[in-house]
């Protein structure tokens, strides 16, 4: 159990307080039962992985299994497959159970605030707790994010989210559907939809690149450190400058589909329910999913000096310059593998070390 708040001026109960139990939690949980302080993690989510589990059903990781593990436990099972939602969800369960880690799910974080000796964090079940440190393992970003123009469609048009998609049974009828993204969840999710027989458009920028994800890609990457170059050092800038890649299987096994069409870049929507896009135009359409990616939301997080004007988290290779407090998780965050499974485990052990250090 934890223990209740300490009077004001004392020490906390809790060296370290961490937000979220995704893979990042997970880690920097895994760090901190290495140092030996008190800490607990938080989630919202009734159960570890279920942010994964409720995923669309088709979604594999990006990753092999030999490339995504988290510190301390290899994956069961093949090393040189992609992982699905469900196995990614079980993995993150065992990990959980292997360390036993002090875990408090359905704990969704309202406000946490500084107070005199670290920091005050109400939960929305009216918990109160405090921590000498808070290390925020949210995810990147967590408001579904859609064009303006969306709002410009009919209301027989059905729209979803990338977020809140499952499986082509949600959508009505047996016409079009525009599928507006240029990630691999768009990728994903078009070919799901067109394995149905029904008409795709998809609205992808032509101008992504596209590579290969394989055995032999993943063994370069690493083995020559790509992967790991800091988002300061020459190679991690003009990496960063670049649009985020897709796969190319991915890519060509969607053009293979005869009842898929490829239309360019959206760029607005009608009342008569079609899409415009660079190179094309949809016929009126029966649904759209918009696989267009998420903004910040950190409005529970009331620590001057923690954000940006823009809302996104200030820091230094995952250090706020707010004392004690930090973030992991978050796409870039000191490499281009921070933002995958297997880079988790890095960014943690660098933060921990720093915050036991601090102590």
């Amino acid at each position: 159990m934890i223990s209740s708040p300490e009077p004001a001026g004392s020490s906390p109960a809790l060296h370290t307080l961490v937000i979220g139990a995704g893979q990042a939690g997970l880690a920097a949980a895994y760090y901190l039962r290495q140092a030996g302080v008190p800490f607990v993690v938080l989630d919202e989510r009734a159960a570890v992985g279920e942010v994964w589990a409720t995923r669309y059903d088709s979604l594999r990781l990006f990753s092999p299994a030999w490339a995504s593990r988290l510190p301390g436990l290899a994956w069961p099972g093949a090393a040189r497959r992609y992982p699905s939602k469900h196995e990614a969800a079980a993995y993150l369960q065992q990990y959980a159970r292997h360390f036993q880690l002090p875990i408090e799910t359905g704990q969704r974080v309202e406000a946490v605030r500084p107070v005199p000796v670290g920091f005050e964090v109400i939960t929305a079940t009216g918990r109160r707790l405090q921590a000498q440190h808070v290390i925020v393992c949210t995810g990147p970003y967590s408001t579904p994010k859609v064009p303006e123009f969306s709002r410009d469609l009919p209301a027989s048009v059905q729209q979803l989210h990338s977020s809140a998609y499952q499986r082509p049974a949600q959508l009505g009828g047996t016409g079009a559907v525009a599928v507006v993204g240029s990630g691999n969840s768009a990728l994903q999710i078009a070919a799901d939809l067109a394995a149905t027989g029904r008409p795709v458009w998809v609205a992808f920028d032509e101008s992504t690149p596209a590579m290969p994800n394989n055995t032999a890609m993943w063994a370069l990457l690493l083995s020559t450190r790509l992967l790991q170059a800091s988002r300061n050092s020459p190679v991690g800038r003009l990496m960063r400058s670049q649009p985020e890649p897709v796969v190319s299987a991915d890519l060509g096994r969607l053009r293979q589909f005869p009842n898929v069409r490829f239309m360019g870049r959206a760029l607005a929507a009608t009342s008569q329910a079609t899409i415009r896009g660079k190179l094309a135009t949809t016929p009126a359409l029966d649904a759209v999913i918009w696989a267009t990616g998420f903004r910040p939301d950190y409005h529970w997080l009331q620590v001057p000096g923690a954000l940006s004007p823009e809302g996104e988290p200030r820091h230094e290779r995952g250090l706020s310059p707010v004392p004690g407090l930090a973030f992991l998780g978050l796409p870039w965050l000191h490499s281009r593998r921070s933002a995958l499974m297997g880079g988790a485990g890095a960014d943690a052990q660098f933060v921990v070390d720093y915050l036991v250090k601090k102590t």
